[in-house]
């Protein structure tokens, strides 16, 4: 079903039973107060029969499938209203008390009247399962967000894990780079030491020649 239609049919039960709560009051005033309970009854008229129209207009925008239903279902609410409005004239015209007794007893009003009793109570249950299906709806939505909320948490845990394995890559990478540094040095480290071992060699070599070219110089001599 539409949650547009659903919308427009629950604002319709309320003031339907709104209506007849008034009815009943207006039924036992008389004078001023009459005339203002009257006059409240009127404009809650006008309301129901928008909300009559904007339902209509509604379900003949919807599939054929859904449409039949809502339109039924519709019907029974301009017959409601219908009553509603007889009701009305029937508390608004002089001597009320008494045209009512002889419309009773004349066109049988009474069971008219009882049938929109019945649609009132039908109405009323109908405004009931609506409510239910708003707290459902609304406890749906809750749920949702509350997900929602959990899954934006999990990004943002998420995301800090990842700052973090990118800062450690990064002072992997700083690691590794000392220790190219500090691999080469050592190698050319190693080569100065190799280079100066043969140096040494070399005076020592000198040096002992040096010697024995002296002892055999004195040996000689």
């Amino acid at each position: 079903m539409s949650e547009v239609f659903e919308g427009y049919e629950r604002q319709y039960c309320e003031v339907s039973a709104s209506l007849s709560r008034k009815c009943t009051t207006a039924s036992a005033l008389d004078g001023e107060k009459k005339k203002q309970k009257l006059s409240e009854i009127q404009s809650g008229v006008e309301e129901a029969e928008s909300l009559i129209r904007k339902m209509d207009l509604e379900a003949r925008s919807l599939q054929p499938s859904v449409k039949a239903g809502l339109l039924a279902k519709l019907r029974e609410y301009k017959s409601d209203l219908n009553n509603l409005k007889s009701e009305v004239k029937r508390i608004s015209a002089p001597n009320a008390r008494q045209a009512t007794r002889e419309e009773l007893l004349e066109s049988g009003l009474a069971d008219t009247l009882a049938v929109s009793t019945d649609q009132r109570g039908r109405l009323m249950m109908t405004t009931e399962r609506l409510n239910q299906s708003n707290d459902k709806i609304k406890e749906s939505r809750r749920t949702i967000l509350e997900t929602e909320e959990l899954g934006v948490s999990i990004l943002q845990d998420l995301h800090q894990q990842r700052q973090s394995l990118l800062h450690a890559h990064t002072t992997l990478h700083g690691v590794d780079d000392n220790v190219g540094k500090s691999k080469k040095i050592l190698a050319a480290m190693s080569k100065r030491m190799d280079r100066n071992k043969w140096i040494i060699g070399g005076i020592i070599a000198a040096l002992v020649l040096a010697i024995l070219l002296i002892l055999y110089f004195k040996l000689t001599h």
